[in-house]
């Protein structure tokens, strides 16, 4: 990883001979006084300006630019997990976003992962305060909350006295007053035989995403009917894919309206599961799944009432099972590449763009902050690198 190196100031800039994801040939950015992306258009474009002795002129040299990560699923950093947070240490809050920009990302969803209502309820307070004043750093999208509406038999490393039966009832005292800052909600749908949760979720505008569940592939094809669009990291926490029963990951990556995220740390899914998984889906997006140890050495942290151990950023409950990792999310960018499963165009897009698209957001395009990373693939090193162009 490049440290970020402004190269440039923000504004009245002209970026030229970038490749951008999604975009053929070599490109320029025109960013305007406002640190805005006015216009993105193939070099060689003619167009008219007005003379400006203060613009500034970058040539990246074929370099790939992106917007910074969208995180939308990360437990915690710094040793902060998000479902302990309350008043007395949300002040790590606005440390854990500046870290977070550092490390590329752009904004993210803390993710509560499946605790008591109380402690829910503590955690949501304290972000819808934060999300108030917050003005530097990694942006707070939202919430995402993995459970705790999942099924106990894939609830993986979720405590399972903490686990709810899926009922509108139970959702609305989960959420109680603060559905507005719930951007994504992870649910197993076998376990609503009413059908009615899904709607009702998204009709306070939520996301909802399937996992940790044991649905089968007509359950979750019902569900993506009734309005979820989103699949939990991809592989975990579900059944496996079949020949005669392709599941809820199956029924996913066929649907034309969904999106899966998944986790490219080389240890939740081999790295040749994931190629498949690439060559055989559109809808897909990277997340870190990192936990609070996210920015510490590797060692024993404290993880609810349990322990977890983290080596070379994975992170395991003290009796094996897997619980997530410590790696910031470009590093799966870099790891896809490293991999040879992807081009260097799609990595960067499974991180920046792709995330996006899972909540609505836009993509690179103008009228976008130019919040913005240059990446540099070294043909003789065969490694990818980045950096933020302006601080």
């Amino acid at each position: 990883m490049t440290k970020a190196t402004p190269s440039a100031t923000a504004t009245n800039v002209d970026i030229i001979n970038a490749r951008i994801p999604g975009y053929k040939g070599l490109q320029m950015l025109l960013i305007n006084q406002q640190g805005t992306i006015e216009q993105i258009l193939p070099m060689g474009t003619v167009f008219k300006r007005v003379p400006d002795p203060d613009l500034q002129v970058l040539d990246v040299a074929g370099d790939w630019i992106s917007l910074g990560g969208v995180d939308l699923q990360i437990n915690g950093a710094l040793g902060l997990a998000f479902p302990e947070l309350q008043a007395d240490n949300s002040h790590l809050l606005p440390k854990i976003s500046q870290f977070l920009w550092d490390v590329g990302v752009d904004g993210f969803l803390p993710t509560l992962v499946t605790t008591s209502i109380e402690n829910i309820q503590r955690s949501l307070a304290a972000i819808a305060d934060f999300i108030q004043s917050q003005k530097a750093g990694a942006q707070i999208l939202g919430v995402h909350l993995e459970g705790p509406f999942l099924n106990a038999q894939k609830r993986g490393a979720h405590p399972a006295e903490y686990l709810l039966p899926l009922t509108i009832e139970r959702v609305k005292q989960v959420l109680g007053d603060y559905a507005q800052i719930v951007k994504v909600i992870t649910i197993a749908p076998e376990l609503d035989p009413t059908d009615e949760v899904i709607p009702y979720l998204r009709s306070l505008g939520i996301t909802v995403s399937l996992g940790h569940s044991q649905a089968t592939a007509n359950q979750a094809q019902r569900a993506f009917e009734l309005g979820a669009t989103m699949v939990t990291h991809a592989f975990n926490a579900m059944p496996p894919l079949h020949h005669r029963e392709p599941g809820l990951l199956g029924a996913a990556i066929t649907h034309p309206r969904v999106m899966c995220g998944f986790i490219a740390d080389g240890q939740h899914v081999a790295p040749t599961m994931l190629q498949i998984l690439l060559r055989a889906s559109e809808g897909l997006f990277l997340v870190s799944d990192a936990l609070a140890p996210l920015g510490l050495p590797d060692g024993v942290y404290p993880w609810d009432s349990r322990q977890i151990e983290v080596k070379n950023g994975t992170a395991r409950l003290l009796d094996g099972t897997l619980s997530g990792t410590t790696l910031p999310l470009l590093v799966g960018v870099q790891n896809l590449v490293k991999w040879g499963i992807c081009d260097v165009e799609r990595a960067i897009a499974l991180a920046t763009d792709a995330p996006r698209k899972a909540i609505a957001l836009p993509g690179i395009s103008p009228n976008q902050p130019a919040n913005l990373l240059r990446w540099h693939w070294d043909e003789v090193t065969k490694e990818l690198t980045w950096q933020r162009l302006f601080s």
